[in-house]
């Protein structure tokens, strides 16, 4: 598989990892759109939201649980952040992994 965020889960690309546990996997983002960009990958490879299965409630669970622990650890669970998933072409997907974006440590404005 060429998927660069399933090199960076097995260690074959270069990544600063901010939190991990067995299901999934937290790093900086490469492109800073706020002082807190970070995002949290599930390490089994889904290539967006349409393709969750049934089975894969508990990795849901615990991404939500890795972005609690990543915006702790960043120092934005107090005063907020965003979450934010792309979800094909339209939605603006650059990579067909399923990853999460945490935006922060700013007031963020919402622009489209």
């Amino acid at each position: 598989m060429n998927c660069i965020f399933c090199k960076i889960v097995n260690r074959e690309a270069p990544a600063e990892i901010i939190y991990e546990d067995k299901d999934v996997i937290a790093f900086y983002g490469l492109h800073f759109s706020a002082p807190v960009h970070a995002l949290v990958i599930p390490k089994k490879h889904i290539e967006n939201i349409m393709d969750i299965k049934e089975d894969d409630v508990r990795i849901l669970y615990k991404i939500h649980h890795g972005l609690k622990e990543v915006a702790k650890i960043l120092g934005v669970s107090r005063d907020g952040f965003r979450v934010i998933t792309n979800t094909g072409k339209h939605g603006q997907q650059e990579v067909y992994h399923m990853h999460y974006h945490i935006i922060g440590g700013r007031q963020l404005n919402w622009e489209m």
